[in-house]
C-alpha cells in the first residue's frame, strides 16, 4: 500500500490557517505521524482531499511537502494501516454511539406518542446526517475496521424504526 504523506508547516498566528488544515485532514481521514505530518491511503478518493490541504497552506502563506511513501518494511507498513485502522475504528465506534441515541430518541417519541410533522422532519433530518457520515466513514475505511459491520446493521435498523414513526405519523395524523 502507498500512502500520501503530507508535511505541513504553518505560523502559529493566526491560528484560522492550522485549524483549517487541520479539519481538513481529519475529515479525509488522515491520521497524524508527528507534528504537522499526517498519512493517507494514496487512492483516488483522497486526491482531492489532499488538493484542498495543499491550496488551504498556501492560503495561509505555510510550506507543505508531499510525498508518495510505502513502509519501509513490513512492520513499518503494518504499523500504519494499524495505526489507519484503528482511527476508523474509533468513527465507527462513535457513529454505533450515535446510531444507538437515535434509536432511543425515536423510542422515546413513540412512547409519547409525539406524531406529529414537525418531529418526523426532525428525526428525518437526524437520519440524513446518519446516513452522511455513514457514507463519508465507509469512502475512508479502507482496511475495514471491525465495527464496521455491526455499523452498516445499526444504520440498517435506524432507517427501519424511522420508517415505523413515520407510518405512525401518518396514521396519528389521517385515523380513517
Amino acid at each position: 500500500m502507498e500512502w500520501i504523506v503530507v508535511v505541513v508547516r504553518l505560523a502559529t498566528e493566526p491560528s484560522r490557517h492550522r485549524v483549517a488544515v487541520w479539519r481538513e485532514l481529519r475529515r479525509a481521514g488522515a491520521v497524524q505521524l508527528g507534528p504537522g505530518s499526517w498519512a493517507l491511503p494514496a487512492l483516488p478518493a483522497f486526491a482531492e482531499p489532499v488538493e484542498r490541504v495543499l491550496e488551504l497552506v498556501r492560503r495561509g502563506d505555510g510550506e507543505v511537502i508531499s510525498l508518495t511513501a510505502r513502509g519501509r518494511d513490513e512492520a513499518s507498513a503494518t504499523g500504519l494501516e494499524s495505526t489507519y485502522t484503528a482511527a476508523r475504528e474509533a468513527e465507527w465506534t462513535e457513529f454505533i454511539s450515535d446510531c444507538g441515541k437515535y434509536l432511543a430518541e425515536l423510542g422515546k417519541e413513540v412512547a409519547t406518542e409525539k406524531f406529529t410533522l414537525a418531529e418526523l422532519d426532525e428525526e428525518e433530518q437526524s437520519m440524513e446526517r446518519l446516513r452522511r457520515w455513514h457514507r463519508e466513514l465507509s469512502v475512508r475505511d479502507v482496511f475495514p475496521a471491525p465495527s464496521a459491520g455491526q455499523a452498516h446493521a445499526c444504520l440498517e435498523e435506524c432507517a427501519r424504526r424511522l420508517e415505523d414513526y413515520t407510518d405512525r405519523v401518518f396514521r396519528a395524523l389521517d385515523p380513517s
